[in-house]
This record gives C-alpha cells, structure tokens and sequence, in this order.
C-alpha cells in the first residue's frame, strides 16, 4: 500500500495530468521500492505481449513470471532480468522470480498486481485467487470459462476493492471509440441491427493435431496437472494445449468467444449495453465429430437486445463489428484492426460535441490499467463490462449446443423456464480446483 499511496499522492500534486486516462511520464524517476510491482502469469503469446508492455512502463516493476511450460517461464523470466540489468549502472538486478505455481505468485505479499494470460478456462480461478490476496489484476479476455465464473470474478473484486482491466484492448483504440461515439449519439440514426462477422475453422498451430488424439508421455518440462487445472482429466497431447487449447470445448468456444469476446465488446459499446444482455438467443452451429478439436467450426447466432435490436454473431456475416442504423451504416475493422468504413464516409469526421455522449477514453490498455491500480478508478473494462461481453459468448454457445431457440434473463442471468440450459453455465472443477 506505501508504493501506491505514495503514487497516488504524486499524481494527485501533478498539474494537468489527467488520471486513468494518460499518465504517460509519472514515475520514471521512481526508485524501485516505490513502484507497483507486478507478476506475469501465462507467458506465451498474447502473455508475452502484455508482459512486454508493463516491462516498459516506468512505473512497474516485474518481479515474477510464472508458466507451466518452465521453457516459456525461464525465457521471459531472462528477458525480464536482462531489461532491468541494463537500466542499472553496475548492470546487475535481482533475478526475475521464475516459477510453474501460481499459487506461489499469490502467497507474496510483495506483489501489487498481476497480469493473467493463462488460456481460458483458468483466466477464473487465477483471477480470483489474485484479488482474494489482495492483488490487483489485468486478465485477457474472455474475462471466464462460463458465466457463473464470470459473476464470480465481478463480485470477488467489488467485495476485495480491487482493480480489474479485461483484456479487450480495443476499447483502447480511439478510432474504434469514435465509430462506437458516433452510433451512441445517433449519426446513423436509430441503431436496428449489429452484424458481428468470425472466421470460419481453426487456424492450428505447432503442426496438424486435428487428429491426434493418441496419449504422449508428459515432457519434463511442462507441468500437465497444473495447465489443466479445473478441467476434467484427459490424457495428454501436444495438440491439446498452448494456442490450440482454445478449439477444445473443455477449455474453450473456439471462435466464438475467441475473437467474439472482442467483437461483442464493441457490440455492446455502441449498443449501450456494457452491463447488460439479451432477451433471447437461437443458433446453429457445425460441430466436428472426429479428431481432437470440438469447438465449432461454423455458426450463427442471434441475439434480441432491448429495443428491438438485433446481434448477430457468425461465420456467415463480413469479417467485423458492422452497426446498422435507419439512416447509415458504420462498419468497424473494415479490412483490419482499427479501420472504420462508412455508408457516408463524412460520418467518419463527425466531431462528438461536448453536451454529447463521450466514451472513456484511453489510448493505452495495459498503460490505463497501471494508472487505475494508482488511483483506483474503473478501468477502460472493468469486470462487469468485461464480464457481459464474455456472457453474451457463453449464452451464444450454449444455444448452439442445444440448438434451441432461448429466453434470457439478463438479470438473474439465468435462462427462462429452461434448467437444461441452465445447467450450462456452471461446470464442477477437478477435485482440489474449486474456485
């Protein structure tokens, strides 16, 4: 708490800084003992691109790493170590703590906050150990495995008092922002419908699994039991884990939640449903039925939103987050990430008057979740925000699963009149892994 009161202070006597929004410079000249200090939990991949980005925050210090794959923790673990030796003069620095447990990560009390980017159906359990300990937490999306997770990790950090950033790191992006303002404050008049557009299969990779299922014996190097976790037991297979992890219905939706918990974030941003969620959902979806991967691979699902608004997220609509409206279209990530299109290309340089609706504003997730952990305001996705964009997924999956048209409570969330559908959306942990 010395570390971040004192950071606190210091942006509190700081003229113009505008906090939880950019503080860019603050706490470059900070001495190691007063900054927040931070433990990175699932290094590969996207993991690895968030632990680059606290590395270069001035006001963080990274004193931990943790990763089932000891190759992948030893190596980031290294890098973190030979980062801060150069920023020495004798170039000599603690050693960046390397560990496969979690669970170590949560006994030291001289952690301030962590980053988890373990896959999804850990992102729960780890997170919500993380606040329990009194840690503040940046976590990538989804937020959860399920949606009674997801209200967990919620309630756990109103009940804690912590600070939690999802990773959807486009609500940090100012022209994605600007097109989800514009929809808000009806430049295209009244919204009707938003076509969310995923990829169809899996993109695979490490080599061709989709078959494998045979048993292979544990490398030495990595901790099986551990990456697991709360998921059933199954017998080990390279193809299982690391990024293919996410085509496996035991740890993940595929795409739908994928890249869904992206696209129904900026959905719901320009809905205006950031803490809401449908009344009703129906799908159609093609499971494979051999091999490995089971998540699937072509699907669509609508949703009926308050006010008459139609979602729809599927294989079948042009890649991205398109906002149809009565009297325009806007159509974001059209071709890429962060490219905004038009159905009057002047909508594009409408300025957002002051008496207008204005989104929070960040220009930086990882760099929003450190000012927020000084001065303790909502991040740019906090967890209830983080949570309904992740919900909507899961509810999405569930209809696909049981091919069925259902009613949504968004309240209670829970499914009317439907305790199949209920059923889904909790599972029972593996012995010893209960949340």
């Amino acid at each position: 708490m010395k570390r971040r009161e004192l950071l606190q202070r210091t942006v509190q006597g700081a003229v113009g800084v505008y906090v939880g929004h950019g503080l860019s410079l603050m706490g470059q000249d900070l001495p190691p003992s007063e900054k927040i200090t931070m433990a990175c939990i699932g290094v590969g991949g996207r993991g690895r691109g968030n632990l680059n980005a606290f590395l270069n925050d001035p006001r963080v210090r990274i004193i931990a790493v943790c990763d089932v794959d000891r190759r992948r923790a030893k190596t980031a673990a290294d890098a973190v170590s030979a980062f801060y030796a150069k920023q020495t003069k004798a170039g000599v620095t603690s050693p960046c703590i390397c560990t496969a447990d979690f669970r170590e990560i949560m006994a030291r009390p001289d952690v301030d906050a962590v980053m988890v980017g373990t896959p999804d159906h850990t992102h729960a359990l780890i997170s919500v150990s993380a606040m329990r300990s009194g840690k503040d937490v940046y976590c990538e999306k989804p937020l959860a495995y399920s949606v009674a997770e997801g209200r967990l990790v919620v309630q756990t950090a109103e009940t804690y008092g912590r600070v939690l950033q999802t990773g959807t790191q486009r609500r940090s992006n100012g022209r994605i922002r600007h097109a989800c303002e514009l929809v808000r404050n009806g430049r295209i008049g009244s919204l009707k419908a938003v076509r969310v557009g995923l990829p169809k299969g899996f993109q695979i990779r490490n080599g061709s699994h989709a078959g494998n299922q045979a048993e292979e014996p544990v490398p030495d190097w990595f901790d099986y039991d551990k990456w697991l976790g709360p998921a059933p037991n199954a017998p080990y297979t390279p193809g299982r884990c690391h990024f293919n992890f996410r085509w496996i219905l035991d740890y993940g939706e595929g795409y739908i939640s994928d890249w869904g918990a992206h696209y129904v974030d900026v959905a719901h941003w320009g809905m205006g449903a950031d803490t809401t969620g449908p009344r009703s959902v129906e799908a159609d979806a093609i499971f494979p039925d051999d091999g490995l991967y089971d998540a699937p691979t072509e699907f669509h699902i609508e949703y009926a939103y308050p006010g008459d608004v139609l979602l729809a997220c599927s294989t079948r609509e042009v890649l991205g987050i398109k906002f149809e409206g009565s009297e325009g279209w806007i159509h974001v990530e059209k071709p890429g990430v962060g490219a905004v299109a038009a159905s009057d290309p002047g909508l594009l340089t409408s300025v957002i008057r002051p008496n207008e609706i204005h989104l929070y504003e960040s220009t930086s997730h990882a760099r929003n979740f450190i000012d927020c952990v000084v001065s303790r305001e909502a991040t740019a996705a906090p967890p209830e925000v983080g949570h309904r964009s992740a919900s909507a997924c899961h509810v999405g999956m569930i209809a696909a699963r049981l091919a069925k048209s259902l009613t949504w409570n968004a309240e209670a969330e829970a499914f009317v009149d439907n305790p199949t559908a209920d059923r889904l959306l909790a599972r029972t942990p593996r012995a010893g892994w209960a949340l």
